[in-house]
């Protein structure tokens, strides 16, 4: 019999302005519908904790799936198991200097970047901000906030040549702590 693992799915892009809205009540069902169990939402940005069978990539594209058949949406997923979240909260790079985890951002990416991405994210970087690119996670330190922050805008309108979705620090440990209740 295989495992159920609890797996972290981070949906890109949903909720923001009028555009792509989900509702989590819809979402949490539509997901268990699927055959996932102990479905669970936190805050409206698309960030889901749940058990199923697959690897991350297979539950990525079921949901994906899913959500395009039921609210006609293509929205890229990436999924981190909890043994691969625990990892990026374990890592930390930036934990001494990033002081307020509101401006502390994690992207998580499907695959590595590029080494000519990562020298143009690294040239966008302000002297106050960090930034640290560590397999398929990228740790951004913005110390006067994204709105201000060149990298951010890089990183936000930039084809990273990866699906790529970004949480801060806060949301990242809260999913961490989800999936272990």
């Amino acid at each position: 019999m295989p495992v159920v693992a609890r797996q972290i799915v981070l949906l890109r892009g949903i909720n923001l302005g009028a555009r792509n809205r989900i509702g989590m009540p819809q979402l949490r069902d539509l997901l268990t519908s699927a055959g996932f169990e102990d479905v669970r939402t936190y805050l409206q940005s698309g960030n889901v904790v749940l058990s199923g069978n697959g690897s991350p990539e297979q539950v990525a594209r079921a949901c994906e799936r899913q959500i395009a058949g039921h609210f006609g949406l293509d929205i890229p997923i990436v999924v981190r198991t909890r043994a691969q979240l625990a990892k990026v909260v374990q890592r930390n790079p930036l934990g001494k200097v990033a002081v307020n985890p509101k401006r502390y951002q994690v992207t998580f990416m499907t695959g590595t970047l590029e080494a000519e991405v990562v020298r143009e994210l690294e040239a966008a970087v302000a002297p106050s901000e960090r930034l640290v690119v560590a397999g398929r996670e990228l740790y951004a330190w913005h110390p006067e906030g994204i709105a201000r922050s060149r990298l951010w805008t890089l990183l936000a309108g930039r084809g990273l040549g990866v699906t790529a979705t970004a949480r801060n620090w806060t949301t990242v440990t809260n999913l961490l702590a989800l999936a272990d209740d």
